[in-house]
Order: structure tokens, then C-alpha cells, then sequence
């Protein structure tokens, strides 16, 4: 049977169940509510976040489209520019051809005038031809032959004065070949040996005592000296000095440094006097090779024969003209090194060439012929290639030439021999030398203006042309070079040339 007290308990229960169940909806649905607004946060935040990188997108992509246009805009303006100074260039190109064309313009209108010249001189001439011919017409056969014979002298007039000069210019050029060459052989037969300018070397000795001392008794001490060294001792009554004389510059630097050893020491007696002869001779020897070495480790040089590199070393005492003869060879040896480098050469081949040209005045008797020949003939012994040995030979003209570095060798030589200054010459000389050279030139009448040029080794004459002819002027130039090869002491050669022109000068107004 139903009771209340079930009735109860059953609603009291659904009241319960229902209570619970709201409950738990309400609690599902406040996480509902917190999931749906964290999707909601999340999807806001992943907007932003897509936002930004589509406007950085955007920014990249308009910087990027920005640099490209202002590239293209560049390049658009630098090709504008350079089709600016093309069209500079092109209207400057118009108005040189313009000034061209002007002054063809100004020629055509010179040419035109020109010929309107010659045609009035040839109408001119035709005229005075017609009234010639009406005047022979009247003439007789005599006055004929007259006006025939002026005719032709005043023609042949020019052509026998162009003969005449031309017979004396080869006249003087046959001449001076045959000069060249007797002095060549005269030369060749006459000497053997180099000459010097110097024989004789001063020593300085500390009282006269000392000459007693260097003579000895009877002279034993000064004749064993000479007998040593092979040099001559000149003691006069010159206070505190001593003459060595000799020919042979080695032979006077030991005697002169073995006579100051001598001194030095105070002992002077024939034995003294060997033992200090030889060894200086040796220490000389050494010294001469150590030259020798030094001038090839200057030049970096090898493969030279030790007789040469010795004689290389004996240049140091030879002189030409007040000039070392070896510090020449080394200048000359650099020049042709230069040079032959200039003209695609071998610099090593000219080099040598330079070095060994006058190695002949270093050689004694054993040689004859000429110091360029007597070099040539050693340096074929000692295994030099005959390139060298070729140039070396020519060196002085005598041989002919087989090869371009022979006349590199003269031009070297003539430079180094021949510059300003390389041999001693004191300022006052050449400055008197120059002023003797100018006026011998402006002593001779017609003569307007003269100039010493090139230190001296050439003088230019400038001369009236209404005073001087052509023939006059050639027969001027040879009395100048006779008066100062008769007058003037110098080294070398001077070359004279003589100018004489006209200029015809108006000015338009």
C-alpha cells in the first residue's frame, strides 16, 4: 500500500537528483564558458599575430618594390647622363668638323686666290711674251743670239752653283774617309801600350835625414829599392819629398806603398827592403783581385775567368783623361745594361760587353795590336762568347761589326767618356773654354749670334743670310773648325753647326 512516508522520501530524492543535476550543469557549463573564452583569447591573439605579419609582409614587400624602382630610376638617370655627354661630345665633334670645314673654306678660298694669281702672271707673261716676239720679230740675228746667251746663263746660273756645292761636299766627305782611315792605320802600327797621363806619384817623407837613408851607402839602398820594384827614385834638393816615377801605375802604387812601409819602420836595408817589396806585392795582388770581385759583385756578374776578374782589377789604376779607366768600364757596363734592356737586348750579354771593353789597357806585353784587339784575343782564351769578344774587338772601329751590341758598346762608351763633368775639368777652364769656343764664332764678319751648347761640345753659329751664301757659309764653317782645332785644347770632338735662314715677317692691320 502506498505510503506518504515513500512519497515523501521519493520527492524528497527527485528534489535532490534535480538539485545535483543543476549543479553539475552549472559547474559544466562555468567550464564551458572559461574553454570557449580561452579559444576565443587564443584566436585574438593568433589574429594579431597574423595581422602583424601580414602588414610586415607588406612593408617588406613595399621596400623591396621601393629599392627596385629607385634602381630602375637610377639607372634611368646615369643613362640619361651619358646620353648628355654623348650629345656633348657629338656637338663638339659638329663644331670641329665646322672649324674643319672653315678652314678648308679658308684654304679653298687661299688656292683660289692663288690661282687667280698665276692666271693673271700667265696672262701677264703671255703678254709680255707677244710683245717679245713682235720685238725679235724686228731684231736682227745678232741681237738674237744676245738674248739667247743671257738666257741660258741665267738658267745654268743656279745648276752650276748646285754642282759646285755638291763637288765640295763630296770633296770634303772623300776627304775626311781618307783621313779616318790613314789615322787608323797610323794608330794601329804606332801604338801597342795605352799612354798615360800620369808617371809619376810625390811621397811625402818627415825630414831630410830620411833621403840619406832611402840612398844608403854608395847608393845600395835606392839601387836595391829600384832593382825590387822596377821604378825610378827622383831625390833632388825638393825639400820632404820623394819622385817614383814609372810608367807602370801598379808597379808605382807597391813601390810608393812599400817606400812608406820603409819610412814607417825607420829600417832601410837591401834585405828590409825585399822583404817589403814582396810582401807587398802580394798584399797588392790580393788587392787587385778583391777590385776585381768587387766590381762583378756590383754589376752581379759571374762566370768570369780569375786572369780576368785580376786584370778587371788592375783598371783601378789606370787613368784616360784624369778618368778612372775602371770606374769608366763599370758606368759603361750599366749604360749598356740600360740601354740593351730598352731595346729588348740581353742586358747580361751587354753588360759584359761594357765591363771588358777596355780591359786591354790592363794587359802587358804579351799582346800585340791594340788595347781593343789585345782584349779581344784574352777574352777569346778564357772562353768568352763570341758576341763579346766581337763588340769588344770594335770597340775602337778596327774589326767589323757582327752583332748590335758592338755599336751599343760605342754608343755606352761615348756616353760615359763624354758626359759633363766626368773628367775633371775645374769650372773656371770650361767656363773660359766656352767663352774662347763663342768668340772665335763671332769673330768672322757675317757672323749675327754664336752658342756654346751641349758643355761645350757643340757651338751653333747663326749668320745673316744677306751677308753669308750657301757656299760661304760652308767655307765658313771649315775656317771655324781649323781655328779651333789650331787655337783650343779639349777633350773629345766639337761639332759646329752653322744656320742661315731667311723669315719674312708682315703684320696686317
Amino acid at each position: 500500500m502506498f505510503s506518504w512516508e515513500i512519497f515523501i522520501a521519493l520527492f524528497i530524492g527527485a528534489i535532490i537528483a534535480v538539485v545535483f543535476d543543476w549543479t553539475v550543469a552549472r559547474i559544466w557549463l562555468g567550464s564551458v564558458r572559461e574553454k570557449a573564452h580561452d579559444i576565443l583569447e587564443h584566436a585574438r591573439k593568433e589574429a594579431e599575430l597574423s595581422a602583424r605579419e601580414t602588414l610586415n609582409d607588406a612593408h617588406l614587400n613595399f621596400e623591396k618594390e621601393r629599392v627596385e624602382r629607385e634602381a630602375v630610376l637610377q639607372e634611368r638617370r646615369q643613362k640619361i647622363l651619358r646620353e648628355e655627354e654623348e650629345l656633348q661630345e657629338r656637338r663638339r665633334e659638329v663644331d670641329r668638323a665646322r672649324q674643319r670645314l672653315s678652314h678648308q673654306e679658308a684654304e679653298i678660298e687661299k688656292i683660289r686666290t692663288d690661282a687667280q694669281s698665276e692666271q693673271a702672271r700667265y696672262e701677264n707673261l703671255a703678254d709680255n711674251y707677244q710683245t717679245l716676239l713682235k720685238r725679235i720679230a724686228d731684231i736682227s740675228n745678232e741681237e738674237a743670239k744676245e738674248l739667247l746667251r743671257e738666257e741660258a746663263r741665267t738658267q745654268a746660273e743656279g745648276e752650276i752653283r748646285q754642282i759646285k756645292r755638291e763637288m765640295i761636299l763630296n770633296s770634303e766627305e772623300e776627304a775626311r774617309e781618307e783621313a779616318n782611315r790613314i789615322l787608323v792605320d797610323v794608330m794601329q802600327r804606332m801604338t801597342s801600350t795605352p799612354s798615360h797621363e800620369l808617371s809619376a806619384t810625390i811621397i811625402d817623407i818627415p825630414n831630410e835625414e830620411m833621403k840619406g837613408r832611402i840612398i844608403g851607402r854608395e847608393g845600395r839602398n835606392i839601387k836595391a829599392f829600384e832593382r825590387a820594384t822596377g821604378v825610378t827614385l827622383m831625390i833632388d834638393e825638393t825639400p820632404g819629398s820623394i819622385l817614383v816615377s814609372s810608367f807602370d801605375p801598379v808597379r808605382r802604387e807597391v813601390a810608393r806603398l812599400a817606400l812608406e812601409h820603409l819610412i814607417r819602420d825607420g829600417r832601410i836595408h837591401p834585405v828590409s827592403i825585399e822583404e817589403t817589396v814582396e810582401r807587398v806585392e802580394r798584399e797588392m795582388a790580393d788587392h787587385v783581385i778583391q777590385l776585381g770581385e768587387d766590381a762583378l759583385v756590383k754589376l752581379r756578374m759571374g762566370g768570369v775567368h780569375p786572369e780576368v776578374v785580376r786584370l778587371i782589377g788592375k783598371l783601378n789604376y789606370r787613368l784616360s783623361n784624369n778618368q778612372n779607366t775602371l770606374e769608366h768600364s763599370i758606368e759603361v757596363a750599366f749604360l749598356c745594361s740600360l740601354l740593351a734592356s730598352e731595346l729588348g737586348l740581353d742586358p747580361d750579354i751587354a753588360k759584359r760587353c761594357g765591363l771588358f771593353h777596355d780591359i786591354g789597357k790592363a794587359i802587358d806585353h804579351e799582346y800585340e795590336g791594340s788595347h781593343a784587339v789585345s782584349a779581344s784575343r784574352l777574352l777569346q782564351r778564357h772562353g768568352e762568347e763570341a758576341t763579346v769578344v766581337n763588340a769588344v774587338a770594335c770597340s775602337h772601329g778596327e774589326v767589323d761589326a757582327t752583332s748590335v751590341y758592338a755599336g751599343l758598346l760605342k754608343v755606352a762608351d761615348s756616353l760615359s767618356a763624354t758626359r759633363p763633368g766626368v773628367r775633371t775639368d775645374s769650372m773656371d777652364g770650361y767656363v773660359q773654354r766656352v767663352k774662347a769656343l763663342e768668340d772665335i764664332a763671332l769673330s768672322f764678319e757675317g757672323v749675327a749670334e754664336a752658342y756654346a751648347v751641349q758643355a761645350g761640345r757643340e757651338i751653333r753659329i747663326i749668320v745673316c743670310p744677306d751677308q753669308v751664301d750657301d757656299i760661304q757659309a760652308r767655307s765658313l764653317v771649315r775656317t771655324v773648325r781649323q781655328r779651333v782645332e789650331d787655337e783650343l785644347q779639349y777633350p773629345g770632338s766639337i761639332k759646329i753647326t752653322l744656320v742661315r735662314e731667311q723669315r719674312f715677317t708682315e703684320t696686317a692691320k
